[in-house]
């Protein structure tokens, strides 16, 4: 197994001590939280302290402070005995070369920290990135370092713990999934709230190893427990649906006329999301003709091809000249930048996700400035406002995004799902590291 300046060298420090670290609460925002330890360590502790108490004789005081030493060491014996049952060797689809393309490769099941914890993995599923990354376009070339092991979205059950895990209420067994950007805890954005848009992020699956493997580790911080009503396809995709929970609720959406520009997998999962939040209608443009079927699948009320007819004509004829009250930018495409806030309203929203990959031209004056509309960036997921909204709605089983799947294959067979997903005509394709024809 590596060793710790091993792990360093690839990216990954493991995690210290959870009491060192300013971490984010999915309830109460920022804390420090405490170093708590498992109840039979406690109960050791609280022997240990009726024994220092001047009614016990000196004798006993030896003898008990005698017998817990020796407990500590059994239980220490114990813990490396279960990690050594354990085999060290693992599968992993990585990216081994400054090149275009993926590989299957040996690799050994990663070493975890006291505040880390080691997650095997059942599903994942293909992210956009991931096939930049196996095309090895100029974003890739700038970012990626190999040899990594890809993927960032996914679900599993928690294989091992940290020695200071106990203070999260996780253990082995357990549903989980993860927020895979890992902020610093330090900088100005992590101690205000901001944590999503940290700029000393590192991402899991991206800029260390991550999840299309047969375990992958994760600081216990960012570990999500999944309720067990929410299906396991769902539990691998929760990373792109986050986003699009992030911006169709980074601002009013009930009674609200929505603009989705962009129905690739986020585009599509926001059309849902929208409508499950109370929207009174939403139109979707997309160039795809499978993305507009399916758009029209998850929820749509107009889907429109911008390609074959005017968009904004279409949107405020339907709105009797108004235009929508939010827009909602999936795409990155130029010229659907441009067409959505030509159909916003004036005093309309407008939250950007799609990431352009050229400069975008706007007429800021009558677009926005004399509109009077508000445009967010959109990044990532809050954390963790985000995953509360979204585990949410999940458990109240207000989104269906059956329509969203597609095969459910096999790590091994990678190949087949990048190319399908690379022709644009499937949606979520999941990734099973043990094989398993779901």
């Amino acid at each position: 197994m590596p060793g710790e300046e091993e792990i360093r060298g690839a990216g990954f420090e493991p995690s210290k001590r959870v009491s060192q670290r300013i971490t984010p609460d999915l309830h109460n925002g920022f804390t420090e939280r405490p170093t708590q330890r498992g109840p039979f360590s406690f109960f050791v502790a609280k022997i240990e302290t009726q024994a220092h108490k001047p009614a016990a004789g000196r004798a006993a005081r030896v003898f008990v402070l005698l017998a817990c030493a020796s407990i500590k060491l059994c239980l220490r014996v114990a813990r490396r005995k279960q990690t050594n049952t354990m085999s060290t060797n693992m599968k992993a689809l990585r990216k081994m070369q400054p090149a275009r393309g993926l590989s299957m490769e040996p690799a050994q099941v990663p070493v975890i920290g006291p505040a880390d914890v080691l997650v095997r993995v059942k599903a994942a599923s293909i992210c956009g990135t991931d096939l930049h990354i196996y095309g090895w376009d100029r974003w890739s070339q700038g970012r990626i370092k190999p040899p990594v092991t890809l993927g960032h979205e996914f679900c599993g059950v928690i294989e091992r713990i940290g020695d200071e895990v106990a203070a999260l209420a996780l253990k082995p067994g357990d549903f989980v999934s993860a927020e895979m950007h890992v902020n610093c805890g330090h900088c100005h954005q992590c101690r205000v709230g901001e944590a999503h848009i940290c700029p000393n992020v590192k991402i899991i699956g991206i800029d260390q190893d991550g999840a299309f493997a047969d375990f992958v580790r994760i600081p216990a911080a960012n570990i999500i427990k999944l309720d067990p009503g929410i299906p396991e396809h769902y539990g691998a995709i929760l990373d792109p649906l986050g986003n699009a929970v992030h911006t169709v609720l980074a601002g009013a959406i009930a009674g609200q006329s929505v603009l989705v520009t962009g129905c690739g997998p986020i585009g599509l999962m926001s059309i849902v999301v929208a409508k499950a939040c109370g929207s009174s209608a939403v139109f979707a443009t997309e160039t795809n003709e499978h993305r507009r079927a399916m758009a029209r699948r998850m929820g749509a009320d107009v889907v429109i091809n911008p390609a074959a007819e005017d968009a904004v004509a279409k949107i405020l004829s339907e709105t009797s000249g108004t235009g929508v009250d939010v827009l909602l930018e999936m795409s990155g495409n130029p010229s659907a930048i441009q067409q959505g806030f030509k159909a916003l309203r004036a005093g309309g929203r407008a939250s950007l996700l799609g990431i352009p990959t050229e400069s975008v031209p706007l007429d800021l004056v009558n677009d926005v400035i004399f509109k009077g509309a508000t445009v967010q960036g959109i990044y990532g997921r809050r954390m963790y406002d985000t995953w509360e909204q979204m585990t949410a709605l999940l458990k109240a089983g207000r989104l269906n995004l059956d329509p969203l799947f597609d095969e459910r294959i096999s790590l091994e067979k990678f190949e087949d799902a990048f190319r399908k997903l690379q022709s644009g005509l499937a949606g979520k394709i999941l990734l099973y590291p043990n094989g398993l024809q779901h």
